[in-house]
């Protein structure tokens, strides 16, 4: 494996490529993928107000906050991916700490409604 030559002055640091696209695609692969999920959530909340299986208001109450969290997380994904775009778009530095700390929260939440909707959505 060789290592790249060090930039010069007037050359650019290195060329970025399709890395930038590439990174966009993902995260909006990322984004439909959460969708469906989200409306997997949807249809256990839906599910348990028509009183289909033997789920108390507790129940369906839990399952309100999970779809509402679900939405709310997807949401605030949707708007870290483009903001993220947008910067790729300028430039392939790394992304700012707060998009990165917003995004991992919002995933965390996600992955917790999920966890509680499949838990209590049976």
């Amino acid at each position: 494996m060789t290592v790249p030559p060090a930039p010069t002055a007037g050359q650019p640091a290195r060329d970025p490529g399709l890395q930038p696209e590439r990174t966009s695609l993902a995260w909006r692969r990322t984004l439909l993928s959460l969708l469906v999920l989200d409306l997997l959530i949807f249809r256990a909340w839906l599910l348990a107000l028509e009183g289909r299986g033997d789920h108390g208001p507790g129940i369906v109450a839990v399952l309100s906050v999970c779809a509402f969290a679900a939405a709310a997380s997807t949401l605030v994904l949707a708007v870290c991916a483009r903001v993220r775009a947008r910067e790729l778009r300028h430039g392939t530095e790394a992304p700012p700490a707060v998009v990165m700390r917003t995004a991992t929260a919002a995933f965390a939440l996600l992955g917790l409604a999920t966890i509680a909707v499949a838990v209590l959505g049976r």
